[in-house]
């Protein structure tokens, strides 16, 4: 009985560390954020999140035009972002949204 408790504990462990690296994260979005926005944005990365709400976020992502708002918002940005960088960009994003209540550190 503890050999099978042991191998359930152990399999749920797994599973849960699988699903949660596949999710996006927010800490990723912030560094993305600093290494390509911020210099042509010239705002922090809070400022640049405080510009919607979390559902505002949540509806330009959704209808997949965060780079095109992220053009809005930083004209002078040149760089192309590759696609892979969105999910963690948009998780900062919602996350520290101007009804959040969260402030990043950069």
């Amino acid at each position: 009985m503890k050999k099978l408790l042991g191998l359930l504990i152990t399999a749920f462990m797994v599973v849960g560390m699988m699903s949660s690296s596949a999710s996006a994260d927010v800490v990723k979005g912030q560094k993305y954020y600093l290494k390509f926005l911020k210099k042509s944005c010239g705002m922090t990365g809070g400022d640049f999140a405080k510009k919607h709400t979390q559902a505002e976020w949540t509806a330009i992502n959704k209808d997949g035009k965060l780079f095109d708002e992220i053009k809005t918002i930083c004209p002078n940005h040149t760089k192309v972002l590759k696609d892979k960088y969105f999910p963690h960009m948009f998780d900062f994003f919602h996350n520290y949204a101007s009804d959040s209540g969260n402030v990043p550190s950069c």
